[in-house]
């Protein structure tokens, strides 16, 4: 960690503080401090111990290591614009955090984490349905598939190009997914609350922000708007990269001989989407007009249906999820001895266990000597 001395990290409290919409007192009182303390600790007149500081980060849902290490340019700006007498919500303190963490990691494991050193040329911002599909075309190019074949590994996928997706569960009537940008890459988070194919369209929703170097977004209700201009553009991105134009199309045409019922459940576990967006999906290729279309919306997929039709069963995005890439450059920080098992469960959000962690290397008696000047 960085070293910064008492003014400036008493000013990151006071932000952090204001930002979980905490009074002084309040605080105080969270971590068995005087107010009198909590206001010399941010003025930057007092010196704060590392157990207080930790106590502090935790009572204002933030890693320690936030207050130490320099902010991303994309979250001073996002914040500058808020004001600090604007508290965070859940997403936004999860994002910073998720984000603050993926900058600590990729500065003990670049290699592993892969994150790309000059960034993506930004795309222009799509305008117009065309432009939205163009977008989508020109994403798959750039993840390696085909203008027709489904996406089954979405997180996998942004993550080549630099953008790393993780899921937490938020919650109900929470965003949908928030995306930032980082000093390299970009981190998204996805509610994953939701269905499956709803968290996979927030998911590719988010990637159109990344492609278009958009710093810092949180979305409500993706898919749900009807009125604006650039996100019902990047919902149509998002459709058109996870249901393909020509993929469809010769689904649909393998399907003409099954009921629309059948061909609807066929189609959505193919190319694992929910119902309502392949709805809109096949009513924005003509392939449905709005009965047919309102038909679709209302299809639930049955145990049955999974057997009978040897449907795939998928879970992306499910509960608390990393991208790979980034656990395993905590694994081969942990595997240097470059952070504790403890701060590696913490990086690895309660995914793994001490017992799931490499084994400490033993050490010989005489190494003590490498410590000793």
């Amino acid at each position: 960690m960085a070293e910064v001395d008492e003014k400036t990290l008493g000013a990151r409290v006071r932000e952090a503080r204001e930002r979980a919409g905490l009074k002084q007192g309040e605080l105080a009182q969270l971590v068995g401090l005087e107010r009198t303390a909590v206001n010399k600790i941010e003025c930057g007149v007092r010196k704060v111990s590392a157990l207080e500081l930790s106590d502090i980060a935790a009572s204002l849902g933030v890693s320690m290591a936030s207050f130490f290490a320099e902010p991303i340019p994309a979250l001073v700006s996002h914040r500058s614009g808020q004001g600090l007498d604007t508290a965070d919500s859940k997403i936004d303190r999860l994002l910073a955090n998720i984000a603050a963490d993926v900058e600590f990691v990729n500065g003990l494991a670049p290699d592993e984490l892969a994150l790309p050193d000059d960034g993506l040329a930004p795309s222009p911002p799509p305008r117009t349905p065309s432009d939205a599909d163009a977008l989508a075309i020109a994403a798959r190019t750039m993840l390696g598939l085909s203008d027709a074949e489904p996406i089954h590994d979405l997180v996998g996928k942004a993550a080549t190009i630099g953008l790393l997706v993780f899921s937490i569960d938020l919650g109900v009537d929470t965003a949908d997914a928030g995306t930032i940008l980082l000093r390299r890459g970009g981190v998204a988070l996805v509610n994953s609350h939701n269905e499956v194919g709803r968290r996979r369209l927030a998911a590719a929703h988010e990637l159109g922000h990344y492609l278009i170097a958009d710093e810092y977004t949180v979305d409500w209700r993706v898919a749900d708007r009807q009125s604006g201009d650039l996100e019902p553009r990047l919902d149509r991105f998002a459709r058109s990269l996870l249901l393909p134009e020509r993929g469809v199309r010769a689904a649909w045409a393998e399907c003409e001989t099954r009921e629309l019922r059948e061909a609807a459940v066929l189609l959505a576990s193919r190319f694992r989407v929910d119902m309502a967006t392949l709805a809109r999906r096949l009513e924005e290729l003509d392939l449905l007009d709005g009965e047919g279309a309102a038909l679709v919306r209302g299809v639930v997929t049955t145990r049955a249906d999974i057997v009978e039709l040897g449907l795939i069963v998928a879970a992306d995005l499910e509960g608390t999820s990393l991208p790979v890439s980034y656990q395993k450059a905590v694994l081969c920080a942990t595997r240097d001895e470059r952070i504790s098992q403890e701060r590696t469960l913490e990086l690895l959000h309660g995914t793994f266990t001490e017992s799931d962690l490499p084994a400490r290397r033993v050490r010989r008696e005489d190494e003590i000597w490498k410590f000793v000047s």
